[in-house]
C-alpha cells in the first residue's frame, strides 16, 4: 500500500540518520556556533511535542565566564560524589569524561516551568509527564544539532537546588539539564559508553514484548551497579 504522507525516501534517509549518528558529545573544539544556528536548534526544541500543551521547558543561556565556571564546579562536585556512590566502578567511573562544560561553545540550562501544577490535563496520574515533554525538546534539540554537524552532550551530574539558585530561577522551576554544543573532530561511530565497555546497547528482541511483560532469558546483560 502506497504511504501517502511519507517523506521522499531521500528525507526519510536523512532523519534516520540523524536519530543513528546523534552521540552525547563530551569532546568539543574551538570556534563559536552561528547564531542563526543556534537558534535553529533552540526552535527544534520548541517544536517537541508536550502533554496538555503545556510546554513546560525553559532554556538559560550561559554567557558569563564566572557562572559557567561555577556551574562546572556544581558538576564536578556531583562527579565525585556518584564516583563515590559507585562503589568498586569508582575508579572506572572517574576515568570517564562525563561534561565538556569548559571546552564547548554554547552552555544551556533546561529547567521545568515554576508552575506546572496548573496543568492537569495529562499530570493527574501521570505528574511526570512534564519530564517527559522537556525531554523530547532536548531530543529535538540533539538531532537538529546532529543535522546541523554540531556536537550536543546533556550533563545531568549537578545539585538541582544548588544550580536553581545559581541561575536565580523561581521557587518550583526545576533544572534538569546542562546542555553542552560545540563543534568536534568527529561524530564517533558508537556511543562512548558502550566504547569505555560501562555497558551495552539493548537489541529490540532485549525491550519488546508482547502483551505482557516477559523478562529475557538470552541476549541482555546488565552491570550490577550503574
Amino acid at each position: 500500500m502506497p504511504m501517502e504522507w511519507a517523506f521522499p525516501a531521500d528525507q526519510k534517509e536523512g532523519v534516520y540518520r540523524a536519530i543513528y549518528e546523534r552521540r552525547d558529545v563530551r569532546h568539543f573544539k574551538a570556534g563559536a556556533i552561528a547564531e542563526e544556528v543556534l537558534n535553529r536548534i533552540i526552535d527544534a526544541g520548541l517544536a517537541a511535542p508536550s502533554v496538555g500543551y503545556m510546554q513546560p521547558w525553559r532554556f538559560v543561556r550561559i554567557q558569563q565566564a564566572s557562572l559557567r565556571e561555577e556551574i562546572f564546579q556544581l558538576a564536578e562536585h556531583e562527579r565525585q560524589q556518584t564516583a563515590a556512590a559507585l562503589g568498586e566502578r569508582k575508579e572506572e567511573f572517574l576515568r570517564l569524561k562525563t561534561d565538556g562544560i569548559r571546552e564547548c561553545a554554547e552552555v544551556i540550562v533546561v529547567l521545568l516551568c515554576d508552575h506546572r501544577e496548573r496543568y492537569i490535563f495529562g499530570r493527574r496520574s501521570m505528574p511526570h509527564m512534564d519530564l517527559a515533554s522537556a525531554s523530547c525538546a532536548i531530543q529535538n534539540m540533539w538531532l537538529a544539532a546532529r543535522a546541523e554537524g554540531i556536537g550536543l552532550g546533556w550533563v545531568s551530574l549537578f545539585d538541582p537546588d544548588e544550580l536553581r539558585a545559581l541561575l536565580k530561577a523561581p521557587n518550583g522551576a526545576e533544572p534538569i539539564a546542562i546542555l553542552c554544543l560545540g563543534h568536534v573532530e568527529r561524530f564517533d561511530e558508537r556511543p562512548l559508553l558502550e566504547t569505555a565497555g560501562w555497558d551495552s546497547h539493548r537489541e529490540r528482541a532485549d525491550v519488546l514484548m508482547t502483551d505482557q511483560w516477559i523478562t529475557p532469558t538470552a541476549g541482555y546483560s546488565d552491570k550490577d551497579s550503574l
